[in-house]
């Protein structure tokens, strides 16, 4: 089976519709597949549920969603950097379920697990936990989180080979691995594309068996979410 496309609204053909539920890898903007977001963008599909550990910032990452007013809901643990994602949450424009990052991970880990539900101590307590069963375990009080299946995983690789085995780049790595489990299907952008014998299997982080699109984006830009900087002479 054919799995490169030549572009990524290539890749996406045939996958979009209004009112799905898309995972997106990254963390910040780290690791985010922004090639792909934008197909989405072009692509006009609207009433989308998506699952992310945040929404990048305004007008990168998913913020380009919510610029255009493609998002209905944000299931997600950070959204601080997204003054579009406050403004929209704020006047009631935007659906927003928050979770711990923690049970985030472990809801999409469990989705790909085939696992339908966990418990967790996490938010025990507080709002997180409002309209969850309880139960005791060893006379401790744990809330019931299910996994999380989407429609589409988009993800984001330092390295993929032809059959869709995926490597990722240090921190780069965070969200994608486990989304790339947790969906139907699984569309992967990659720095760097090479043939299926080029990659050592014991560096393999994703298997191919869980990827059925890739799109090569080699020379992307690599953005800084928040630049600190300090005076040459003080340091």
């Amino acid at each position: 089976m054919k799995k490169v496309y030549s572009d990524a609204v290539g890749a996406l053909t045939g996958l979009l519709r209004d009112g799905m539920t898309v995972m997106a890898g990254g963390f910040g903007l780290c690791g985010i597949p922004e090639v792909l977001i934008e197909a989405v963008r072009l692509s006009g599909v609207k009433g989308l549920t998506v699952v992310s550990n945040n929404a990048g910032i305004d007008g990168v990452g998913l913020g380009v969603l919510l610029d255009t007013r493609q998002i209905k809901k944000m299931i997600s643990s950070y959204v601080g950097e997204n003054k579009a994602f406050a403004r929209q949450y704020l006047a009631g424009e935007l659906e927003i379920e928050f979770n711990p990052q923690g049970t985030l991970a472990e809801r999409v880990r469990a989705g790909g697990a085939g696992i339908p539900a966990f418990y967790t101590k996490t938010g025990v307590g507080t709002v997180v936990a409002e309209g969850k069963e309880l139960r005791e375990f060893n006379g401790e009080t744990y809330v019931m989180e299910q996994g999380i299946v989407a429609d589409l995983a988009l993800v984001h690789a330092w390295k993929g080979d032809t059959e869709g085995n995926l490597v990722y780049r240090k921190t780069a790595r965070n969200f994608n691995p486990v989304m790339a489990t947790a969906a139907k299907v699984t569309v992967a952008e990659v720095e760097h594309l090479v043939d299926s014998d080029e990659i050592n299997a014991d560096h393999v982080v994703t298997p191919g068996i869980y990827v059925q699109r890739i799109v090569h984006v080699p020379n992307i830009r690599k953005r800084i979410e928040q630049r600190t900087t300090r005076d040459r002479h003080a340091a």
